[in-house]
């Protein structure tokens, strides 16, 4: 019986890390992030800052202010949250997705009022 040489087996599980590394997830930028509604299609603009699994988000609200959540990114899954105030009060929504390269879909959750579609594109820098 033939032995692995201790150096081969060392680069082959290196080798492998190395593969494992390079489908790692970063969605780091700006994005076109449209949500289907009853009303129709809403689309704005959202920024994503990831380091590790830690995400930061900053979207724009329906009247243009800024508001930002937090969420993680872990392989090509993607969450994240943000509070939006309204009229009747402060609302958690939640929004879960999937990373297939400069393409994101998924579904958002927006408490009493149900869930929705969306889908984001990767601006081109």
């Amino acid at each position: 019986m033939r032995k692995i040489h201790p150096i081969l087996v060392f680069f082959l599980l290196t080798m492998f890390a190395l593969s494992l590394k390079a489908d790692e997830v970063n969605v780091t930028g700006d994005w076109e992030f449209t949500v289907d509604n009853p009303r129709g299609e809403m689309t704005s603009d959202v920024k994503f800052v990831q380091d590790g699994e830690k995400l930061v988000v900053t979207m724009k609200g329906p009247r243009g202010n800024e508001i930002t959540g937090q969420g993680t990114v872990k392989g090509n899954e993607i969450e994240w949250s943000v509070t939006r105030s309204t009229p009747r009060g402060e609302m958690k929504v939640t929004y879960k997705g999937k990373v297939e390269g400069d393409t994101m879909t998924g579904e958002v959750q927006m408490g009493r009022f149900g869930s929705s579609e969306w889908r984001a594109i990767r601006k081109e820098e």
